[in-house]
């Protein structure tokens, strides 16, 4: 296994060799916090453009480069997979890479819909492969914090929360990545791509399961793609707690992004502009920081998939993590068509 080295303040017991399935924007993130994480190597990339692959092993000093996933499943074994690719292949390229034995890292969401994600679990739980899905606002310290007051009981009993995402998009998020415009392919549009990333802390803070959900959606300003660019829902939780989400993609100007949590003893409301921050009234709970001792959000969800796999620690968003809130996404599209309050099972 080698000696232990330290990498940008923590100890690693060995570098992860991960490599990178889909060399799109979100992958060169990836890839760049990679680079500054001593406990990571890539070791190869991978996209079906083989320019672009190229492209991007030269940009990372990547050594292996294809453009066929089938070849790099059957070449030198990397520790470790990095998917960022559409959403309909999520499902498909992770199950060949349970079936390799390779540990996965998915960027959200899980899946499509709810029912694919349980087939991922199910299959990653029966290899006893880790499947992790990389919600890195989990490891936002902010948003830590906020979650961690909710969970410990410092804001007492939970009587609602709010998240919202108030971005702007313009024409070229849909021409530049067409596959983002249609169901089959991205499964939804702002809710499931954006908005689920608070969603999933807000659900992750109540620490319940979702029961129910009501849910609205519109196309207001791409009223030529499938998908929507606002969606709205309240979700009930089994102990009776509500928690209301909006995510648009048609905000102007953009805003800062948002969670509230209402308690009986206290408030917990985060942001992330200027800087990602949360702010309590009424209580002042204990300090908590989030694990992986780094800056960024992205960089600690990294170093917590790493020394999941290399060390065993535990991750903050495991597959299994990442169910309840592609469950409560998939009801509230439910809703938004059957025009019913839809169960949310996962």
């Amino acid at each position: 296994m080698g000696l232990p080295q330290r990498g940008g303040g923590c100890v690693v017991s060995r570098p992860l060799a991960m490599a990178i399935v889909g060399c799109g924007d979100v992958a060169r993130y990836t890839a760049w916090f990679a680079r500054l994480n001593r406990g990571i190597r890539l070791t190869a990339c991978c996209d079906t453009v083989a320019e672009r692959a190229a492209q991007f092993a030269r940009r990372f000093g990547i050594p292996q480069v294809f453009s066929d996933y089938a070849e790099l499943l059957a070449g030198p074994r990397p520790d470790a997979i990095y998917l960022a690719v559409p959403h309909h292949l999520h499902a498909p390229l992770v199950k060949q890479a349970i079936a390799a034995g390779i540990p996965t890292l998915l960027e959200k969401p899980l899946a499509r819909t709810a029912a694919e994600g349980q087939e991922i679990v199910a299959a990653a739980s029966a290899a006893g492969v880790k499947v992790g899905v990389n919600y890195q606002y989990r490891y936002d310290a902010g948003c830590y914090a906020l979650a961690r007051a909710a969970q410990t009981g410092a804001l007492g009993e939970i009587h609602y929360a709010r998240c919202n995402l108030p971005w702007h998009r313009q024409a070229s998020y849909f021409d530049d990545a067409t596959w983002h415009a249609r169901i089959a392919t991205a499964g939804g549009g702002t809710l499931l791509t954006q908005g689920s990333h608070l969603l999933d802390v807000t659900l992750w803070a109540l620490g319940g399961q979702p029961v129910t959900a009501m849910g609205y959606t519109g196309r207001r300003v791409f009223r030529d793609v499938e998908v929507e660019d606002l969606a709205q829902g309240i979700i009930e939780m089994a102990d009776g707690s509500l928690v209301e989400v909006c995510s648009s993609m048609v905000a102007h100007a953009e805003q800062a992004v948002s969670i509230e949590v209402y308690g009986s003893r206290g408030t917990a409301i985060y942001r992330d502009r200027p800087w990602p921050h949360v702010r309590f009234h009424g209580v002042r709970p204990p300090r908590a920081q989030p694990p992986g001792g780094r800056i960024h959000a992205l960089q600690r969800s990294l170093e917590g998939f790493r020394a999941w796999v290399v060390d065993d620690h535990p991750y903050l968003t495991t597959a299994a993590d990442a169910l309840p809130v592609l469950a409560a996404v998939d009801a509230i599209y439910r809703s938004s068509r059957s025009g019913r309050r839809e169960e949310i099972t996962c």
